[in-house]
């Protein structure tokens, strides 16, 4: 199957990147007003950049998006206790976080994600990477794995959500041909 990626407004495109996201995390109703929010948010963050993966027919497909990591930030602050105690607190500087990468399911496992990671990831300034993923085997960690991330703190339980997640980092350039 053919599609393509470029840099997208994540403001413009926050209805149909959260409709990814529904649709490939399982988000209820609630959720997605909650992650509508979040997006927009995260739209103005400094040094934003946000990509989208189209089908032939320019239907969005997939997206990422990222930002230099701001230490007093909500994700930041979460994570900072739970990165401490395994003596990697040192990750939050220099960073650049991914907060979203999602891909459709039925676009899944054909280089989306991984051409979505690598370009988000391109040029960057920063040394590291950041992102939290759902603490389980699924073809996500898989991808991160494959491309240079490790576990650095888990479980992490973010607040309002029951389920475990795991940051992860890597050091740049990562490890993708």
């Amino acid at each position: 199957m053919e599609w393509t990626c470029r840099l997208i407004d994540l403001g413009d495109f926050a209805v149909e990147t959260v409709e990814v996201q529904a649709l490939a995390f399982g988000l209820n109703d609630d959720e997605i007003a909650v992650r509508q929010r979040i997006v927009h948010r995260h739209a103005g963050f400094p040094g934003i950049r946000a990509l989208g993966a189209f089908d032939p027919d320019g239907k969005l497909i997939g997206f990422g998006y990222g930002y230099p990591n701001l230490k007093d930030q909500w994700w930041s602050l979460v994570i900072e206790p739970y990165l401490a105690r395994t003596g990697n607190a040192d990750w939050l500087d220099d960073a650049f976080v991914v907060g979203e990468l999602h891909v459709l399911p039925r676009w899944q496992g054909l280089g989306v994600g991984r051409t979505l990671l690598s370009l988000l990831c391109q040029g960057q300034e920063r040394t590291r990477i950041l992102l939290s993923a759902v603490d389980d085997d699924t073809p996500a960690r898989r991808l991160y794995y494959g491309v240079g991330f490790r576990d650095l703190a888990v479980p992490v339980l973010f607040p309002g959500n029951a389920r475990p997640y795991t940051v992860m980092g890597a050091e740049l350039p990562l490890l993708i041909e």
